[in-house]
């Protein structure tokens, strides 16, 4: 990330994460929060406890502050085919409207699907509907 996106991200998120200093502590710099979680997020490496701590917190903010300018879902069919266009001439994915990656969920496979829902990053699935092979 540039420094610069850094920055206008600290400044947005400040009044929503900032803390007051009590008697018993001087609180953590928002800067600090935002690059911990950005780094807890980006890597899933885990610092003990400190997901119970301010990461929720910090996500939320993050959600607040730019699900209006980041988050958006395309309204018309003009939009959804915009959308189409930009996978189709950057990643030569044509007709497609979204992408997920990064992440493993568990599904159930379709029966008969063979091979097509392999889990090829060799994490275990629990099986809930019989003696399938997911």
């Amino acid at each position: 990330m540039i420094s610069d996106l850094f920055q206008e991200m600290v400044e947005k998120l400040t009044p929503h994460l900032k803390k007051h200093a009590t008697f018993m502590r001087e609180p953590l710099e928002v800067g600090l929060k935002l690059a911990a979680t950005l780094h807890f997020l980006a890597t899933e490496n885990s610092y003990p406890g400190l997901q119970y701590s301010f990461i929720p917190e910090v996500c939320k903010a993050i959600i607040e502050v730019y699900k209006d300018e980041v988050l958006s879902c395309s309204q018309t069919e003009e939009e959804w085919k915009e959308v189409a266009e930009m996978f189709s001439s950057r990643w030569n994915y044509h007709n497609c409207l979204g992408a997920l990656d990064g992440k493993y969920f568990a599904m159930k496979k379709p029966p008969k699907a063979g091979s097509l829902y392999y889990n090829y990053k060799g994490l275990q699935q629990h099986c809930t509907h019989g003696s399938c092979r997911c």
